[in-house]
């Protein structure tokens, strides 16, 4: 074999190794901000199920009369 082709070799491998751990680190780097995307986005469809459930509680026939009751024996006593 001659020294220009083991030095060509040599480049060669050394390239692709370059190139594989620049892509792992990317796809690690694009994992995470996925990840950290998807746990938010899991949080906020959490709390929009929790103010769902407060408003459907709040708009109840008995919550609205009790509320219309507490606003009616307020305004009576003053």
């Amino acid at each position: 074999m001659s020294r220009s082709r083991l030095i060509f070799i040599v480049f060669y491998l050394t390239a692709v190794l370059i190139v594989t751990v620049l892509l792992r680190t990317n796809s690690s780097r694009i994992f995470k901000n996925y990840r950290t995307s998807d746990v938010a986005h899991k949080r906020l469809n959490q709390q929009l199920r929790q103010h769902q459930l407060t408003m459907a509680f709040l708009t109840t026939p008995g919550e609205i009369s009790r509320r219309v009751n507490e606003s009616k024996s307020e305004s009576d006593g003053q």
